[in-house]
């Protein structure tokens, strides 16, 4: 059986501890990730002024080749994932394929753009809660809703991150994880 495989979406202003942790996990657990820029450059600037090299620019991509799409937030990083007609179109794409749309911190007002959390349960960034109208929202630390992943900010993201693998069907690698990375 081959490993799922996910984007992960590079928007400029990203959250690096929220990217890098998604990324980090993802790997560990055996699952073939795919850094994306949302531009076509090879390096994207966070939030902090870190740079981190992609693999790929997302409009290279073939939706149709990934089970799970992953948003990381910060800002202006989300800004830019939701007034992204590239972003929007390959989160609905991985979607209407039957895959996975997660994101975390204020990067779930891309997947409202993209129609998915209309009257879904959801969380997210506590300053972008008024941008999700229609959403049933929550303030756990990690929300899931049928293939809708949500989370706070960057206090969540190891625990939303383990959560992903847990969707893919890789929860025996999770638990391997939250031991060995000694959390709950």
């Amino acid at each position: 059986m081959s490993a799922p495989h996910v984007a992960v979406c590079f928007a400029p202003g990203f959250e690096e501890i929220e990217a890098i942790t998604i990324v980090d996990v993802l790997r560990r657990g055996g699952v073939s990730v795919t850094m994306a820029s949302i531009d076509d450059e090879e390096w994207v600037m966070g939030a902090h002024d870190i740079p981190v090299r992609v693999d790929a620019w997302l409009a290279n991509l073939d939706p149709a080749d990934f089970a799970m799409v992953v948003l990381p937030g910060g800002m202006p990083g989300s800004e830019h994932l939701k007034n992204s007609d590239l972003v929007q179109g390959f989160v609905r794409s991985v979607w209407d394929q039957g895959g996975h749309a997660c994101a975390i911190c204020a990067a779930p007002i891309a997947l409202h753009a993209a129609g998915l959390l209309e009257e879904r349960q959801a969380t997210s960034y506590p300053g972008v809660a008024e941008q999700l109208s229609g959403v049933l929202y929550l303030e756990d630390d990690v929300v899931c809703d049928t293939r809708l992943v949500t989370s706070r900010g960057p206090g969540t993201a190891l625990a939303f991150s383990l959560r992903l693998l847990e969707e893919l069907g890789l929860a025996d690698q999770a638990a391997k994880l939250r031991e060995g990375m000694l959390t709950k």
